[in-house]
């Protein structure tokens, strides 16, 4: 599927679907002014059906606590549609900055979306969610 998605003045979120994932791809800082976008993605994929979610961190620079309670937010709303999320980043930078928000045993952490999407949704336990990279 084409990429498709939303842009703020400098910002881009876009979103495709592989192999029964729906990827979000935040390719800009998740601060105050991006977050609702990234938000809005998601409540509109949700909204069209869409249930098991990637949340592509690869080329996101920087998060902050906005971004934080963002994907909280957006977590909660993807389980109350019985569906999952994952979360493709390796910089540990990022990774850090859940950790010290208490994130970091919550969430599927994967290296890359190809590794997020490799298994499709379902296949690991119960919706999929929530599933710790060792």
């Amino acid at each position: 599927m084409s990429e498709q998605g939303v842009a703020g003045p400098h910002e881009q979120v876009g979103c495709r679907v592989t192999n029964g994932w729906t990827v979000v791809r935040a390719d800009d800082e998740i601060d105050i002014a991006f977050a609702p976008l990234v938000r809005a993605e998601v409540v509109r994929r949700l909204s069209e059906g869409h249930r098991h979610f990637v949340l592509d961190l690869c080329d996101t620079p920087f998060i902050d606590s906005m971004g934080l309670g963002m994907i909280v937010s957006v977590t909660k709303s993807i389980r109350s549609h019985q569906g999952s999320l994952r979360i493709a980043c390796s910089d540990r930078r990022l990774l850090q900055v859940f950790a010290l928000g208490g994130l970091g045993a919550v969430y599927s952490f994967h290296d890359s979306v190809e590794q997020a999407v490799a298994q499709p949704p379902g296949t690991e336990g119960l919706a999929g969610w929530p599933h710790v990279r060792p």
